[in-house]
C-alpha cells in the first residue's frame, strides 16, 4: 500500500506508465527490454507506486507491455479509438480512469527512462498542489514526467478533437503547469536503442 492510499480519496493520485509507443529505432518492444532483469515498464511502474494510489499503464493491444501489466495485476488502458496516436491519448485515457478512482490527479511517466529521480513524482505531487506540474532541465522541458489534474480531462479531449495531437508541453503550458527543475538532465534520458540500453546496463552495474 502506497503512502498517498492513506489520505483522504480527494488528495490521492493515480499514476500511468506510458508504454503505448511503436519502438522502431529500438528493433523490438521497449517495454518489454529487460534491464537489471526487470522490464522497463516494471521500473516505471514500480517507481509511481511509490508515490501513487494506483498505477495503470497505458499500452497497445496484443503486445508484451499489456501481457507483462496484466501479469503483475496492472490494469491496462488503451487509447480512445480516433485519437491520434501519442502521449496525450495516454493522458486522456489514464484522466479517464484517475477520476473514475476519486484521485485528484493523474502522475504520468514514459516507459524507457529507468534512470528518473527518485523524487520526481514526491515533488512533483508538491509543487502541483489542485494545478499541474512538470519537469524541466537544462535540457529544457520534459513534458512526459508532469502530474495532470483529473479537472484537465476536458482541456485534454479537446486538444485531440479531430484528430489532432498537439506537443504534450503546449497542452501543459496551457494548464499553467509549474514547472520544477532538476539538476541532472541525463537521468530523464530515453533509451532510443539497444546500445542505449546496454550503457544503462553497465552503468547499473558499475554501482
Amino acid at each position: 500500500m502506497s503512502p498517498d492510499s492513506q489520505q483522504p480519496i480527494g488528495h490521492r493520485v493515480a499514476g500511468i506508465v506510458l508504454a503505448g509507443g511503436r519502438s522502431v529505432r529500438f528493433g523490438g518492444e521497449k517495454a518489454a527490454a529487460l534491464l537489471a532483469g526487470t522490464p522497463l515498464v516494471m521500473w516505471a511502474a514500480r517507481r509511481l507506486e511509490r508515490s501513487c494510489v494506483a498505477v495503470a499503464v497505458n499500452a497497445r493491444p496484443g503486445t508484451e507491455a499489456e501481457s507483462l501489466a496484466r501479469a503483475a495485476g496492472l490494469p491496462v488502458l488503451h487509447d480512445a479509438p480516433g485519437d491520434a496516436a501519442g502521449p496525450l491519448a495516454g493522458v486522456r485515457v489514464g484522466l479517464l480512469w484517475a477520476q473514475g478512482l476519486e484521485a485528484r490527479a493523474l502522475a504520468v511517466s514514459p516507459c524507457d527512462a529507468p534512470l528518473l529521480p527518485e523524487d520526481l513524482f514526491p515533488r512533483l505531487i508538491a509543487a502541483a498542489g489542485a494545478g499541474a506540474a512538470l519537469a524541466v532541465t537544462d535540457d529544457g522541458r520534459q513534458p512526459l514526467c508532469a502530474l495532470w489534474p483529473v479537472g484537465a480531462l476536458a482541456a485534454v479531449a479537446a486538444s485531440l478533437a479531430g484528430g489532432a495531437h498537439p506537443p504534450t508541453w503546449r497542452v501543459l503550458e496551457g494548464l499553467g503547469a509549474r514547472q520544477v527543475h532538476f539538476e541532472s538532465a541525463e537521468a530523464f534520458a530515453n533509451l532510443n536503442t539497444r546500445e542505449d540500453l546496454a550503457a544503462v546496463a553497465a552503468r547499473l552495474a558499475r554501482c
